[in-house]
C-alpha cells in the first residue's frame, strides 16, 4: 500500500471520529495524503 493511500485512509478515519479536534486533523490529514499522491510518494 502507497504512503499516499495510507494517509487518505488515515485522515478518512480521524475525519469520522466524534471527537473534538479530529474533524480538522482528518482534513489535514487526507489533504497531505492527495498532495503525497500528487508528488509520487
Amino acid at each position: 500500500m502507497r504512503t499516499s493511500t495510507l494517509l487518505i485512509l488515515v485522515g478518512a478515519l480521524l475525519f469520522v471520529l466524534p471527537l473534538p479536534g479530529t474533524f480538522v486533523l482528518g482534513a489535514l490529514v487526507v489533504l497531505a495524503g492527495l498532495a503525497a499522491r500528487l508528488f509520487g510518494l
